[in-house]
């Protein structure tokens, strides 16, 4: 077989034999009819007579039966060239419909094309065709975008730049020499990109391998807390909590019940005690195990714990002064720094509790032994002193000299304070005078009603608003084994927002915030509309002429403009501007297809309707058609009906027959809901 292949060479294009490595003359040189590949006919293994060479075909051409049966594999030159053939004898082809199958044959059908292309009609394809680097014809990785609108890899254009090229390879515009030594990420196109390939990868079938999440069910967990194998420090250093006994939810405002605690059927009291911030947790009185505070900056703040981090805060029992979080460096080994380094502001945390302040929700707080200033503190561990509520909120130096939040916490129980000997809980009281506020800023008071408020007739604090929604996922008891608790997520609303949608959202206009029209794409990487970065600059030259005040004109100076986004100078770039077209073309294209799929779900919404209705109306009719003996009868039953309700009968124990008298129920009582007070 290698011999065989090893003769079965052709004459370069010099006309050289690729066998003997001599030019053959005229008459020793065969031409295939076929392809018209010269060969040096003495080096052919099987030298054809003087009849067959008008007709002779080369070996690639013919495949000869000896060659065949060696290979293992069927030849498609083969198959090809019998197929131009028999385009070739066809005569009722002309030389136009000849010349299109033999293309379609080399390059494919364009019907095929077509297609694949509506099978393929997704998001990603839009960007495949339309935004592809001219390197290596991929999407772009890391895209960079050009002054001139053309878009690349970062590797493919920081080798393009390398080999001393200045210019695009596309357009043979000029590229910036800033460009050029620093490239730009194009940020914007980079995200629409990844929404695209997880948008085809989740219709595929997911969006990358499966995770696997290692979780540990709150029924699995022990009594109390644990410590992993991932542990390295021994002790309480890397313990994980033991298992939830309250059914409450991480965001759950308010004291907790008895209805929470399906083990004791107690729930949490004023004065109960724990060991740590971990068997606290275990408990929900304060589910973090470090912060301070838990709650989020949208929805209020849940619990406090005062554990003495800050030197600023007061406790006078029934009332105290809370500072906020933050302020504080704590990177590195800094994490128990306790120097303020910048002033706090209302965000996060903070801003969970200015939430709670003006809504008026109740505050569950847990004092720590650590707070050793206080006289309220407990001796050791963590204890339980009821809920409070948030009365004011401001901002003022501290005493390290930088800016803190502070809150004024009254205490809004219905079970007595563990430091008194009163037999009831709190009433309403007036607010303490605070010192501090001549020099309070930032200062926040509640003017609505708060929700949790005293009521003077039942005599207890409860809700007067309905309470604050949960987000978060609680535990739920087993209803098939009570012994076991199960976790329950409330049902979020998620939004119908399309994946064409989030593309055509990224794909904003920096000034306007609308989605990109003409598309201009800075050398500092940065999209625009044009005419949007035209008018930001309107009015304002390339150059500017100086003259003194003697009138004697000075040299002219060039302006500088200032990227809207950026301090880059694009004063050149501005002074031809391109359209980003690839850019373009895809926001069109994915605008589109989003108008086509609201017109078919207008189609559809409509169609469905008018089923309903034509559904509607046989029953309709059948009921007006339904024709009676006498009107009088009915009429009579109805009244009977009203006047009598029918009585339902079940079969007793003895097979007798007992009746059921429907009771009406009042919607007032229905309404009416009856509070509990703690």
């Amino acid at each position: 077989m290698a011999n065989i292949i090893t003769h079965h060479l052709p004459c370069d294009a010099d006309g050289v034999c690729m066998v003997c490595k001599q030019k053959p003359s005229e008459t020793e040189t065969l031409h295939c009819k076929t392809c018209t590949t010269p060969w040096h006919a003495p080096c052919l293994p099987v030298v054809p007579t003087t009849s067959e060479m008008l007709d002779w075909l080369c070996p690639d051409c013919a495949q000869p039966s000896d060659v065949v049966a060696a290979s293992a594999a069927p030849s498609v030159a083969g198959d090809l060239v019998s197929a131009i053939r028999a385009i070739e004898n066809d005569p009722s082809l002309t030389e136009e419909e000849k010349r299109k199958k033999r293309q379609e044959l080399h390059g494919g059908s364009l019907k095929e094309k077509d297609e694949v292309h509506v099978r393929r009609s997704g998001v990603l394809d839009i960007f495949d065709g339309s935004l592809n680097c001219s390197f290596c014809v991929k999407l772009p990785e890391r895209p960079v975008t050009t002054p001139c609108g053309h878009n690349f890899c970062l590797k493919c254009f920081e080798k393009w730049v390398g080999l001393g090229k200045r210019t695009c390879s596309n357009c043979r515009t000029a590229i910036p020499p800033k460009m050029a030594s620093n490239p730009r990420i194009n940020a914007q196109l980079a995200i629409a990109i990844r929404m695209a390939k997880l948008a085809r990868a989740e219709s595929v079938g997911g969006s990358t391998a499966p995770k696997n999440y290692q979780v540990v069910l709150n029924d699995e967990r022990p009594d109390t807390c644990y410590t992993t194998e991932r542990a390295r420090k021994t002790g309480k250093a890397n313990a994980c909590s033991g298992k939830i006994f309250v059914t409450i939810p991480k965001d759950h405002f308010g004291p907790i019940l008895a209805e929470y605690d399906p083990n004791r059927n107690r729930g949490v009291l004023v004065g109960d005690t724990w060991e740590d911030r971990m068997e606290c947790r275990q408990w929900g009185a304060h589910f973090p195990h470090v912060a301070g505070i838990a709650g989020q900056s949208a929805h209020g703040a849940q619990s406090v714990a005062l554990s003495g981090g800050y030197i600023d805060d007061e406790d006078h029992g029934e009332w105290f002064l809370y500072t906020g979080s933050g302020g504080r460096d704590l990177s590195g080994n800094k994490r128990t720094n306790k120097n303020q380094s910048f002033d706090q502001k209302f965000e996060n945390m903070n801003e969970a509790l200015r939430t709670s302040c003006r809504k008026g929700y109740p505050v569950r707080v847990v004092r720590s032994h650590k707070e050793k200033r206080s006289s309220y503190a407990p001796e050791e561990g963590l204890r339980y002193d009821g809920v409070y509520r948030i009365e004011k909120c401001w901002r003022k130096v501290g005493i390290q000299g930088h800016k803190v939040c502070r809150y004024l916490f009254v205490r809004c129980d219905n079970e007595p304070a563990p430091w008194t000997s009163d037999l009831t809980g709190d009433r309403p009281r007036p607010l303490p005078t605070i010192k501090e506020f001549k020099g309070a800023v930032d200062i926040t008071e509640r003017k609505d009603d708060p929700s949790w408020d005293f009521d003077e007739e039942k005599g207890c604090w409860l809700w007067k608003k309905p309470p604050p929604l949960s987000k978060k996922p609680m535990n739920v008891v087993d209803s098939f084994d009570p012994t076991k608790m199960k976790i329950v997520r409330p049902k979020a609303i998620k939004p119908s927002f399309k994946i064409k949608d989030r593309l055509l959202k990224e794909f904003g206009c920096n000034i306007c915030r609308k989605v990109l029209a003409s598309p201009l794409t800075t050398p500092c990487a940065h999209n625009f509309c044009k005419g949007c970065l035209e008018g930001a600059f309107a009015g304002q030259s390339y150059i500017r002429n100086r003259t003194t005040q003697s009138g004697r004109s000075l040299r002219t100076q060039k302006n500088i403009m200032k990227c809207p986004s950026c301090a880059t100078d694009i004063a050149e770039y501005l002074q031809n501007p391109q359209v980003n077209r690839e850019m373009m073309g895809v926001i069109e294209t994915l605008q589109r297809q989003a108008e086509q799929q609201e017109e078919q779900m207008e189609e559809n919404s409509g169609e469905s309707s008018a089923k309903s209705e034509e559904n509607d109306k046989p029953d309709e009719e059948t009921e007006v058609s339904k024709s009676s003996d006498s009107s009088e009868k009915v009429v009579e039953e109805i009244n009977e009906d009203d006047v009598n309700p029918p009585q339902k009968k079940r079969k007793g124990d003895d097979d007798k027959a007992v009746v059921n008298v429907e009771e009406q129920i009042d919607d007032a009582g229905v309404e009416s809901k009856t509070v509990a007070c703690n």
